[in-house]
């Protein structure tokens, strides 16, 4: 396909980032994964942009989670807080089905709207597999319904997503980006220090799972074999001389 899997619009001190194969139910796979990075990335490194707002093209499902044909390797590089260090407010727009992944990035959400239509299921119980980094669901939502949802791997409904706290808002399909933008908007006219400071230290309250710290550990193992001090480091012990590193 020629369209990007995530695009990146910016304006108004918003950034509306969508997974965008909705022919494919938005299933995640390595390239999905990699544009959510390089999203992530851009958002932390566009001053104007203060809020971003997280969504799937269609209506049918945000994201029906991995393609089981293609996993995805390192599904944590496509996650805010974990894949790329994120301390600007981040709203999740949902609309059909959430699935597997596609919880992983909501939970990660400051804010969550959800459509009508909107169906949460974590069902890799029933597949034989996890990652581990919805875990975290347990410090989100009260215990007993976060097992429920993970050791079952049955889905829950909008309404029911409401009840128990993971969703701020439930709209009709319609209304969905609207509220979405709207509450981003309000964000992004208050005073961005202060509010990335309460999401760093919210952040910092909040449990982590072990698998979501891993993935922030290799992240940053990630930066440092991107950086240039490794590049140049490599250069110099081949070439007998001292390297000559700059912090990047």
């Amino acid at each position: 396909m020629s369209e990007a899997p995530v695009t990146y619009q910016s304006g108004n001190g918003i950034a509306l980032i969508t997974i965008n194969r909705p022919d494919r139910m938005n299933r995640l796979d390595d390239g999905i994964v990699e544009a959510l990075h390089s999203a992530w990335q851009r958002l932390m490194g566009c001053d104007e942009d203060r809020v971003a707002v997280l969504t799937g093209a269609g209506d049918r499902a945000f994201t029906a989670g991995a393609d089981l044909s293609a996993l995805p390797t390192s599904l944590y590089r496509g996650i805010p807080g974990v894949g790329v260090a994120v301390d600007k407010p981040v709203i999740g727009a949902v609309a059909g089905w959430v699935v597997g992944g596609g919880m992983v990035l909501t939970t990660m959400c400051d804010i969550l709207i959800a459509a009508d239509n909107a169906r949460f299921s974590y069902p890799e119980v029933k597949v034989g597999f996890t990652g581990g980094i919805i875990s975290n669901l347990a410090s989100r939502i009260p215990h007993k319904i976060a097992m429920e949802l993970l050791l079952l791997g049955e889905p829950i409904d909008a309404r029911r997503a409401y009840e128990v706290g993971y969703v701020n808002k439930v709209v009709a399909v319609a209304e969905l980006l609207p509220t979405a933008m709207d509450y981003a908007r309000r964000i992004a006219a208050t005073a961005p220090l202060p509010s990335r400071a309460l999401k760093r230290f919210v952040g910092e309250t909040l449990p982590k799972s072990p698998t979501e710290i891993a993935g922030m550990a290799r992240a940053e193992v990630d930066t440092i074999f991107a950086s240039e001090d490794w590049t140049e480091g490599r250069a110099a012990f081949a070439q007998k001389r001292p390297a000559v590193y700059r912090g990047k």
